[in-house]
């Protein structure tokens, strides 16, 4: 595929995630997205009285919270909306710019859901980026994953919403460039990956993973390409800025909320009281029940469960959904019989650490969450949503090389990089339906 038409095709994938994404902004009801009075009341109080609120008693009540949810928010119960406050513990990042459009729209909510899908849209490219530097050739993988990070329909629901979620993601993603660039010989500096990853952890507790994730990467690399000493400069330009970055945020944790809850999570847990529990749950239904709800609804709700996790998509979705990815595993199992890649430059061992490591890592921090509380949201896992969006689009290019081998056609032949990109088109008709016939469910 040549420069010209593969950057096309990226744009294009741009433009449908930037208007399906403003119809996800402009058509869901106010506040049901899931958390999302809360974000825009840190947002709130950071415009009014300055960086940074702290969660305290009564910002969490869960006998409102079940009023808003059971009303659909509908208008006759907002008038303590404001209260909801219980995210005032997250780091900074994403409040701080969103105070900036606060004051300039008067707090329109339309405009805040909107940055976020600037973001959102900043993870789609970074997404392409990504394949395009650890899979140089692979163009159609490329375009593939950048398609299905921007068309999952709850990815593209949360990212139209308010949330320090598509922040976070974005700078993820850029630090899986930046760290890929590096380990493909690319001239990335150490301080620019750390850099990265400091703005990671003043944005939300999840990305906390990088900061062992990747210093791992970069050890094994150096290793791989025989280094003998160990690369103690390289780890400390990447460890030192991404400490300095977070450890202001820490430090003000440490001084208002005690130690050793530098994340704040303790006084999070202390104040969240009436949340439902996975022992208790455990407790009620017994284990295999527990797993059961927690297998399907973690499924569910990745792919598409709107409002708070009351709204799931028609069944007949979750089947289509269930089809394309079939077709990304049975496209895993054609490169293990036809070796379709066996022809180009071999992929370095640390380029799947990195890609397997953050996924691992994206799903342990999940089922420790799950832990505690009873979470089975499927959006948790959107931390290693692009690196599973690059397995997915892998398998789906691998049918394109199996037909051109099949055709006897040259495999550089345009028409068969858009298996995966095709694959993950198909979730464009499934949002334009929940757009037009499930979102305005959620109306009062």
């Amino acid at each position: 595929m040549n420069l010209r038409l593969e950057r096309v095709l990226l744009a294009l994938i741009v433009v449908v995630t930037l208007a399906l994404g403003i119809g996800y902004a402009v058509r869901t009801p106010a506040w049901q997205s899931p958390d999302e009075p809360a974000h825009y009341n840190y947002i709130a109080q950071v415009a009014a009285n300055g960086c940074c609120p702290l969660i305290e008693p009564g910002d969490w009540d869960a006998a409102y919270l079940d009023t808003l949810r059971g009303s659909r928010f509908a208008p006759n119960t907002l008038v303590r909306l404001a209260t909801v406050q219980y995210e005032d513990h997250q780091p900074p990042l994403y409040y701080l710019i969103g105070s900036v459009v606060f004051n300039l729209t008067g707090g329109n909510l339309t405009a805040l859901r909107l940055l976020s899908l600037v973001f959102g849209v900043g993870v789609v490219i970074a997404a392409y980026a990504l394949v395009k530097a650890l899979f140089p050739t692979r163009t159609g993988a490329a375009l593939g994953t950048a398609a299905l990070v921007g068309f999952v329909p709850q990815h593209l629901a949360m990212m139209s919403s308010v949330n320090n979620d598509s922040l976070a993601e974005l700078l993820i993603a850029l630090t899986l460039v930046a760290t890929a660039g590096r380990i493909s010989g690319r001239h990335v500096p150490a301080w620019g990956i750390g850099a990265l990853i400091g703005a990671a952890l003043i944005t939300k507790v999840n990305t906390l993973f990088l900061i062992g994730l990747i210093p791992l990467v970069l050890l094994v690399d150096g290793l791989r390409r025989g280094r003998k000493t160990f690369p103690l400069g390289e780890l400390i330009g990447v460890l030192l800025p991404a400490l300095v970055i977070a450890g202001v945020w820490w430090a003000r944790n440490l001084s208002v909320y005690g130690v050793p809850d530098f994340l704040g999570l303790a006084r999070h847990d202390a104040v969240v009281v009436g949340q439902l529990r996975t022992a208790d749950l455990i407790a009620q239904v017994g284990a295999g029940e527990y797993l059961r709800r927690a297998v399907e609804t973690t499924f569910n709700s990745f792919w598409g469960q709107f409002g708070w996790m009351a709204l799931p998509l028609p069944g007949w979705s979750y089947t289509i959904i269930l089809m394309i990815l079939a077709l990304a595993l049975i496209g895993w199992l054609i490169m293990g019989v036809i070796k379709p890649y066996q022809n180009e430059q071999k992929i370095p061992a640390t380029a799947w650490l990195l890609l397997g490591g953050a996924v691992m890592l994206g799903l342990l921090q999940y089922v420790y969450y799950n832990t505690e509380f009873v979470q089975f949201q499927g959006r948790y896992i959107y931390t290693a949503l692009v690196p599973l969006a690059i397995f997915a689009a892998l398998g789906w290019d691998a049918w394109g090389k199996w037909a051109a081998r099949s055709l006897d056609a040259p495999e550089t032949t345009w028409r068969y990089a858009l298996a995966a990109p095709t694959a993950a088109a198909i979730l464009i008709p499934l949002n334009v339906y929940f757009l037009w016939r499930v979102i305005p469910q959620l109306a009062p």
